[in-house]
């Protein structure tokens, strides 16, 4: 075939087809990083719209590594084809092209087709992911040009790409989401790509396909300015907004990644909306005398609502809260009035963690309402962390945690079963006929919360407590509880397979 280079000969000089073994280096670096970029931004596009969960990751570890063995594969069998000096710039302008129109396609199916979001996103990280992926052999095939350095350009070239795709994961887990929103991110990528795409054109004197693939660049960027789905905050772990309750002035609602996560009064923090928040407050008046101080640790933040509360009721609360978003704990204090005489000392931090360093005993409650999407993070739900919250609280302490689930409610059965096997006493509220007390047999799910202590649980107070708030809930303990729990497995560190157990959640 014409214009195919020569095959290498042993001591042969070498011929690098205008590019040097730096630029090889740039190409391989740069793909291989680019690829690890897309795949983890692509986690932050889908969150809102699939939930953040084992699964979404998995299938988009899973396809972006298809992505990265398919253009392996095929880059290699064509590189031996045709002129890769041909392939280079279509390869790195078409996935930038195609990378640039990703928030806005993937946020626009996800409203208009969701029936096919799946098959989009899909493609969004198999195309540029494969295109990107066949740039190594490629490369390789053009530096090859003689038999006696093989081991050495291929050792070589695999060790920078290597070294392109930490750089590309280290620098967007630890600097680009945290300080660029993800369609930025995707843009700016997509338009590096065809940047790359035009300086090989130039040097190759190839390809010349830039102008119109930088075209579809600024109409990615401009469609993504319209597309429906996006934020008022993009934090490091969330899509973010704050809405007003339409029938109350001062009412904010928080939503991340599309789920409601908090209703906060900005002017009378007493208020609560949410039936859960209603049933934890009335737990936590049931057990402890009316406008008592309290020291407590909540596990999770959002906006806010239960530290506010117990500051506003029990003047002189000391609540301590690990929110592992810094992200949030901004929008509270920018959005949703947080302000220092609320005496809530706000920690960005991983909960568990934030266990660890409270003295033993140092606590009259804990509070777990921790989510990631719509699940509890599953190394907060384990035996040995419910040991470590029973290790802070006090001989009178108690434990309040928020869950939601969904269909037969298996993850709520083995979190009862979990927490029964760690405290003495364990209560759950909820509808009646989700825990088991009333006429349906088929749990509707949602919202359920827990109750665990070491001290006898005054269930006549918590019953009138809840029924002055209207939650319309039930309580169910002792032999109810036992049988509701049934064969449930008990979550620990090693075996907590909180994502399977879960049922799907429909928005």
């Amino acid at each position: 075939m014409t214009g195919l280079p020569s095959p290498p000969v042993a001591g042969g000089a070498p011929r690098h087809h205008g590019l040097g073994p730096r630029g090889a280096a740039v190409l391989v670096f740069g793909s291989s990083a680019a690829v690890l970029v897309v795949e983890i931004v692509a986690l932050r596009l889908l969150a809102p719209y699939l939930g953040l969960t084992l699964e979404t990751s998995t299938m988009v570890i899973g396809i972006a590594l298809t992505a990265i063995a398919l253009g392996s594969w095929l880059g290699g069998r064509i590189a031996d084809q045709v002129d890769p000096r041909r392939l280079l710039g279509p390869s790195l302008g078409v996935s930038g092209a195609v990378v640039a129109l990703t928030p806005a396609v993937l946020r626009g199916t996800a409203e208009r087709a969701p029936a096919v979001l799946l098959l989009i996103a899909s493609l969004t990280i198999l195309v540029p992911g494969a295109l990107l992926s066949a740039v190594t052999p490629m490369v390789t095939k053009l530096r090859l040009t003689s038999l006696a350095e093989t081991g050495t350009v291929v050792g070589r070239l695999s060790g920078v790409g290597t070294a392109g795709a930490i750089f590309g994961t280290v620098l967007t887990g630890f600097v680009l989401v945290s300080r660029l929103p993800v369609s930025g991110i995707l843009i700016g990528l997509g338009t590096l790509l065809v940047v790359g795409s035009a300086l090989l054109a130039w040097r190759m004197r190839g390809w010349s396909g830039t102008p119109a693939l930088t075209l579809v660049v600024v109409a990615g960027g401009l469609a993504t300015m319209v597309a429906p789905g996006g934020c008022d905050i993009e934090t490091r772990y969330h899509c973010a907004r704050v809405v007003a309750d339409p029938d109350r002035d001062s009412g904010r609602i928080l939503l991340l990644d599309g789920v409601r996560h908090s209703y906060v009064d900005v002017d009378d923090p007493t208020f609560l909306k949410f039936t859960y928040v209603r049933a934890i407050a009335s737990v936590v008046d049931a057990a402890f005398p009316g406008g008592e101080p309290l020291a407590a640790h909540h596990l999770g933040g959002g906006g806010l609502t239960l530290p506010r509360y117990l500051a506003a009721t029990r003047p002189g609360t000391r609540s301590l809260v690990s929110e592992i978003d810094s992200g949030v704990v901004r929008i509270d204090r920018d959005r949703l009035g947080l302000r220092p005489e609320h005496d809530i000392d706000v920690r960005a931090e991983d909960g568990r963690l934030g266990l660890r360093r409270l003295d033993t005993g140092s606590r009259d409650l804990v509070v777990g309402d921790a989510f990631g999407g719509v699940s509890v993070p599953w190394h907060l739900t384990t035996v040995e962390a419910m040991t470590d919250v029973r290790r802070v609280l006090d001989e009178d302490g108690l434990y309040v945690a928020n869950l939601i689930d969904h269909g037969d409610l298996a993850f709520a059965r083995a979190e009862a079963a979990t927490l029964s096997e760690t405290f003495e006493h364990v209560a759950l509220l909820g509808e009646p006929g989700d825990i088991g007390l009333g006429p349906s047999t088929t749990p509707e799910g949602g919202n359920l919360v827990m109750v665990a202590s070491d001290r006898t649980i005054d269930l006549r107070a918590m019953r009138e407590a809840l029924d002055a708030r209207k939650t319309g809930w039930e309580i169910s303990t002792g032999d109810d509880l036992t049988s509701w729990i049934g064969d449930a497995p008990l979550l620990t560190d090693d075996y907590a397979p909180v994502d399977q157990l879960l049922q799907p959640y429909s928005r």
